[in-house]
């Protein structure tokens, strides 16, 4: 009997340890430079980098980083269709489709650009006081600016022109058709920079810099919707978010940031 039931434990054992890692789709933001961004159908950015850093370190799984649309990729997980994006802020209040978010992955600084006529002899301390009457351009499906800026954009106090990433709010913010831009200041100075070196922005094109709008930090978030058909979910969070730690606490996060920051354009 002993011996049956050894035998009977070294072939469960056997069969824990092939079972094949589970296969998961972790969408990104492919419009989002330098943080997630897509090239030549491959999810690049610094947050795809550290994704795929942690992901290494999470063997159960199969995991493959899927750069799509922000907007798309938000109804992704408002249909429960999508498992996880990144890198949405934390606003539990609006996405009530999302949860949990992860441990924030990096902080980020939200400000705004403005075009030098257009706020020649404005303050611009105040957000959003210092704004009303100018149109502000924003990331399409990014709730950004806080409430204060929303409300005043309801009341048609600020008027706002949305785009598909930094690249199109730039042209639009050159060529005059918006006043200012808001959205994270690596993402924009990263963007101009690519732009003036393939000769679309001259290099002597000079912005205002003004308000610090917020300082946010980038989360993985989850889906809530049919969570039948994800019934790994709490241990990939929990996995994801140990592993997180983990690198951070080594200064591994860190290292991966300074490096991507230092590549050439």
């Amino acid at each position: 009997m002993l011996k049956w039931t050894l035998i009977l434990l070294l072939l469960s054992w056997r069969a824990a340890a092939f079972e094949p890692p589970v296969k998961v789709l972790v969408y990104g933001d492919d419009a989002y430079p330098p943080y997630s961004y897509v090239e030549n159908g491959i999810a690049r950015g610094i947050y795809s980098d550290i994704l795929r850093r942690v992901f290494e370190d999470m063997p159960g799984y199969k995991i493959k980083i899927v750069p799509i649309p922000w907007k798309r990729g938000l109804k992704m997980l408002k249909s429960g269709r999508g498992f996880a994006l990144f890198p949405p802020y934390y606003y539990a209040d609006k996405r009530l489709y999302i949860s949990p978010y992860s441990k924030p992955i990096l902080n980020e600084e939200v400000v705004v650009f403005c075009n030098n006529d257009s706020v020649q002899d404005r303050p611009l301390n105040n957000w959003p006081s210092d704004y009303l009457g100018l149109t502000i351009g924003v990331n399409e499906a990014f709730a950004l600016g806080g409430n204060e800026f929303w409300n005043a954009v309801k009341a048609g106090k600020i008027t706002i022109s949305e785009a598909k990433g930094s690249r199109p709010s730039l042209l639009k913010l050159y060529e005059k058709k918006i006043d200012c831009y808001m959205n994270d200041r690596l993402s924009i100075l990263w963007e101009i920079k690519r732009m003036t070196t393939e000769g679309l922005l001259p290099e002597d094109w000079k912005l205002t810099l003004g308000a610090v709008v917020s300082a946010e930090q980038g989360y993985l978030g989850f889906t809530t919707i049919q969570p039948e058909k994800y019934p790994y979910k709490d241990d990939f969070v929990e996995t994801f978010n140990s592993i997180l730690t983990q690198l951070k606490e080594k200064g591994e996060i860190e290292v991966i940031v300074k490096a991507y920051l230092e590549k050439d354009l």
